[in-house]
């Protein structure tokens, strides 16, 4: 039996801990924080997930929620120019539900399982001598923490890394009572993009006093929607929101103007360093250990693309541990396997890039095009759900031929 440690307890983690578990591998998960300490916390992400990433989760039979949380049908994007004013908008349909589980509920449940399962959780802290002491313990140890300082040691990828500093400012707060908007008339997450300020997205969810809409702000630093350097709690997030939306999207202030925070830890700021790293990091001069997730691939959250990523990764890194048979994860091997996940996560990279702006104009004529062909509008949400088949809207060339195919380039 194969030992095996993944130190974090996120998406990527459990995940993977879960299905290598279920094959009877000896694993060690390492979790900072208990299952009840992530449930009474402070609000850790925005995830939404799409179809092809719940289809990772459905096989291994992770879907716990299915039942209770929204399911949403379709992307509607507005933009917004100027501010208070509807220039377009983009309703597209999702070929399957897009659904969000607050990482409260979905963590926590799942460390719960892997624990009666039988299997081991060490529930502390490691710094870079308690890492090399794991590796030197283990046949494979994995690091899945997140952008938490374990993080920094996987050197930066410069060729890769899109950018050098973060592009946004978050705020994010979960809400209940937020009502529907009448466009579309089926379940929807709302992107607002506000060119030159920023993005606001209001996503169905579930958490874990039950259905929700999770608000977040994408503020271009220094601009007007970069306001939340204070990290107000819940109630005064929501105050500030409501007049940012009666300024900038006064619709959907009419829609959130009685709603109220789910709960007093539904709050999370910060700002997203985009970044790759090197996958593989050499401790002590003798053991080496695989970074996985969003510790060496992080996308700002402006397309919904982290979960995804996590839920992508972990399966990769399953199926090549278990393809591994009895041969040693040498480098060579933890290099090849990052990099069967790279083929997938550079296209949501990609997207991520292009949709933080300004827009190339390739992409700004495809956009255009979908507020009034709906089968534009709805290839365009399938980006969204697998940027891997999106080289008609992330290729200039492609996306003219595509548009040329279907007589709709201006």
């Amino acid at each position: 039996m194969r030992r095996i440690a993944i130190v974090g307890a996120g998406q990527a983690g459990l995940q993977l801990a879960l299905g290598l578990q279920a094959h009877a591998y000896d694993v060690t998960l390492i979790s900072a924080r208990t299952a009840g300490e992530i449930r009474d916390g402070h609000v850790l992400s925005t995830q939404a997930m799409f179809g092809p990433a719940q289809a990772v989760e459905r096989e291994a039979g992770l879907n716990l929620w299915d039942d209770q949380v929204p399911a949403v049908h379709t992307i509607r994007a507005t933009m917004v120019d100027p501010p208070g004013t509807v220039a377009a908008a983009i309703t597209g349909r999702l070929a399957h539900p897009q659904r969000s589980v607050d990482q409260r509920v979905k963590l926590s449940g799942w460390l719960e399982l892997l624990e009666r399962r039988g299997g081991r959780v060490e529930y502390r802290s490691v710094d870079r001598a308690g890492l090399a002491e794991l590796a030197r313990r283990h046949e494979l140890t994995i690091v899945a923490a997140g952008r938490g300082p374990l993080s920094g040691i996987f050197p930066r990828d410069p060729a890769r890394s899109p950018f050098d500093r973060p592009q946004r400012t978050l705020a994010c707060l979960y809400l209940r009572g937020v009502e529907a908007s009448p466009e579309p008339a089926e379940t929807h997450v709302r992107v607002l993009m506000i060119p030159g300020v920023g993005e606001g997205l209001l996503q169905p969810a579930l958490t874990t006093s039950g259905p929700c809409t999770i608000l977040l702000w994408e503020a271009v630093p220094g601009g007007p929607l970069d306001c939340w350097q204070d990290r107000p709690g819940p109630r005064d997030n929501l105050e500030r929101s409501l007049a940012l939306m009666r300024e900038f999207v006064p619709w959907e202030y009419e829609l959130c103007a009685k709603a109220e925070p789910t709960d007093a830890t539904a709050t999370l700021y910060g700002a997203v360093d985009p970044v790759v790293r090197h996958p593989v990091a050499r401790l002590d001069g003798e053991v080496s250990v695989l970074g996985m997730g969003d510790t060496v691939v992080v996308n700002d959250p402006v397309t919904g693309q982290g979960s995804n990523s996590a839920a992508r990764c972990a399966d990769v890194y399953r199926r090549a541990i278990l393809a591994r048979g009895d041969r040693p994860f040498d480098d060579s091997w933890m290099r090849e396997t990052f990099e069967e996940f790279w083929a997938y996560a550079r296209h949501a990279t990609a997207f991520t890039t292009a949709m933080l702006g300004p827009l190339p104009p390739h992409v700004a004529r495809v956009l255009g095009t979908a507020t009034v062909r709906q089968e534009v509008a709805d290839r365009f949400a399938e980006v969204y759900a697998d940027p891997s088949g999106a080289r008609w809207f992330l290729d200039p060339a492609e996306a003219d031929a595509y548009l040329d195919a279907i007589g709709a380039r201006p």
